[in-house]
């Protein structure tokens, strides 16, 4: 491994257990992540973006669910494989997770002080006066000028945004190497989605953190992330610097969703477009290209066989039979 690179995703499949059959919702997925880099994953519900780290932290449910392959290396060691007690006590510790709904992520019937203090306690070997100093200063740092008294407080008590603030100074409590950010802002306005995004970076660059940034919103991935993933289909269509990405996506599911991002530097009235189509039933998907009923650029090809992933230099990757795999140096 790259001495830079802390985490190694390794054709990662996961598939859920159904009574129409398995739903494979994560199919061969590998990404790299480096020490202070954020990386985004985009796509459209359904694309497999949340189960892809819920696997890394070993927290799909089993039964339905069920890791079927790959490996998830963190610093080599080898986090799929773990026992489940040598694992707890990496995740919440050097991996943290911001989930996607802080009130239900957040217990209601305990105070704030006592979710934050249970973390620090546990990993952090803190007695009970420590963590709970520890805890206001992280609220202190989360943006609660009366972090004192609101540490007290259940959780409905706080607004979205402030609850969301919550779980961020919990998720870095331990000064996590990793932290995983799952739809961190999907449940709030876009001024106070502004305030959590410049929070998080803040935090992690102060910190030295890498992020896993997962979204369905380029808007947000465009001004935060290092690197970006487009998925589909539980599978990763495109990976690339975020700025390369944008200036020229590649494969055209990335191009459809980029198309139809509102643009501020275009004049006058402007009708956006739209990619047609529902995205895949990915219980039984057929061994093709599964956006080619999509697409307006479909080959014969695209209907007989699933692209390879193509490297086509500078840290550029593309599953698109429109790339061959003899133009770059596919794999």
């Amino acid at each position: 491994m790259d001495g830079d690179v802390i985490l190694q995703v390794q054709d990662l499949r996961t598939t859920f257990a159904t009574g129409e059959g398995p739903v494979k919702a994560v199919d061969g997925v590998s990404f790299e992540l480096r020490r202070g880099e954020t990386l985004g994953l985009v796509g459209e519900s359904g694309s497999g973006k949340s189960v892809t780290n819920l696997s890394i932290l070993g927290l799909v449910p089993s039964p339905p669910g069920r890791i079927e392959g790959g490996r998830a290396l963190f610093h080599g060691q080898d986090l799929l494989g773990l026992p489940k007690g040598a694992l707890r006590a990496i995740r919440g510790d050097r991996i943290a997770m911001i989930f996607q709904d802080p009130m239900t992520s957040l217990n209601p019937f305990l105070r704030v002080a006592t979710q934050m203090m249970e973390p620090l306690m546990l990993h952090q070997g803190l007695d009970r006066r420590a963590a709970r100093a520890r805890a206001v200063e992280l609220l202190r740092q989360a943006g609660f000028r009366d972090a004192e008294k609101r540490i007290d407080q259940y959780p409905h008590q706080f607004s979205g945004g402030m609850r969301q603030r919550v779980m961020i100074a919990m998720a870095l409590s331990c000064d996590p190497e990793i932290l995983i950010a799952d739809e961190p802002t999907s449940a709030l306005d876009v001024t106070i989605q502004a305030q959590i995004l410049d929070l998080i970076r803040d935090l992690t660059r102060r910190l030295g953190t890498a992020v896993i940034l997962v979204t369905h919103s380029l808007g947000v991935v465009a001004g935060i992330c290092d690197t970006l993933c487009v998925m589909y289909a539980g599978r990763i269509v495109e990976r690339g610097p975020t700025g390369e990405v944008f200036e020229a996506p590649m494969p055209p599911y990335t191009q459809g969703l980029i198309r139809s991002v509102p643009r501020l530097d275009r004049r006058g009235p402007e009708r956006l477009a739209s990619i047609p189509g529902q995205p895949p039933d990915v219980i039984d998907l057929p061994e093709c290209c599964p956006f080619h009923p999509r697409c307006d650029r479909t080959m014969d090809v695209c209907r007989r066989s699933c692209p390879p992933v193509t490297g086509l230099g500078g840290g550029r990757e593309v599953r698109c039979w429109l790339y061959p795999e003899e133009a770059g140096h596919g794999r």
